[in-house]
């Protein structure tokens, strides 16, 4: 399966959210390869700090630019599991994706500029479904403030309900030290001593694979 973790705003969480799935995916016995099609190579350096650490369950990693259609709908045939992490912008590398992944995520925080976003990245969702009508497609609200009595959340939920062609994720992601640590150390939460990091990833995990995984 192809999962695709892209938008047009940067700084949402999609390069902790791709390389969080990937190392879920490792530890529980998954074949994955995680493709970076972002100049910035977040995702890939993650990987390379990774690869340095003794006994860590292997993740996979290419890096594509471009039109990425049938270099990804290649590794889909030589992989179990492909995770894309696309730049934050409309991108050809982003358009492309969408038409060759199985489902996309589109994390966004819970703020005005991000929520602005969603309406045109609902609208490249819609044109990719011209050619790849069964893409599934939802948005995910990440790094979310954790204090209960802040209400941006569940006010950025209510307006996110009434695009069309992206579904609300079960699932939202809080603003949490454990995800900055994980990415620095080229692991997972799932690696990593904090439970409620943890929980929200295997949620996540759940939504996206169920019974997929392998």
């Amino acid at each position: 399966m192809i999962l695709l973790l892209g938008g047009e705003k940067g700084g949402t969480g999609k390069s902790t959210i791709a390389t969080n799935l990937a190392a879920w995916l490792a530890i529980n016995g998954g074949d994955v390869i995680l493709v970076d099609t972002d100049v910035q190579r977040t995702a890939a350096n993650w990987v390379d700090r990774r690869n340095l650490l003794p006994g860590a369950p292997a993740v996979h990693c290419a890096e594509r630019r471009g039109n990425v259609f049938h270099a990804l709908r290649d590794l889909a045939k030589r992989y179990q599991q492909v995770i894309v992490d696309a730049g934050g912008r409309d991108s050809k590398e982003l358009r492309t994706a969408l038409v060759a992944a199985h489902q996309v995520y589109v994390p966004l925080r819970a703020s005005q500029p991000d929520l602005e976003t969603s309406l045109h990245m609902n609208e490249l969702v819609t044109l990719a479904r011209g050619m790849n009508p069964a893409l599934e497609a939802r948005v995910l609200i990440s790094m979310a403030p954790t204090n209960p009595s802040i209400k941006e959340t569940a006010d950025a939920q209510e307006l996110l309900r009434e695009l069309s062609a992206l579904v609300p994720s079960g699932i939202t992601l809080g603003e949490r030290k454990a995800y900055r640590d994980a990415m620095t150390e080229g692991r997972g939460v799932c690696e990593l001593d904090n439970d409620k990091a943890r929980a929200e990833i295997e949620a996540l995990a759940g939504e996206i694979y169920g019974d997929r995984n392998g």
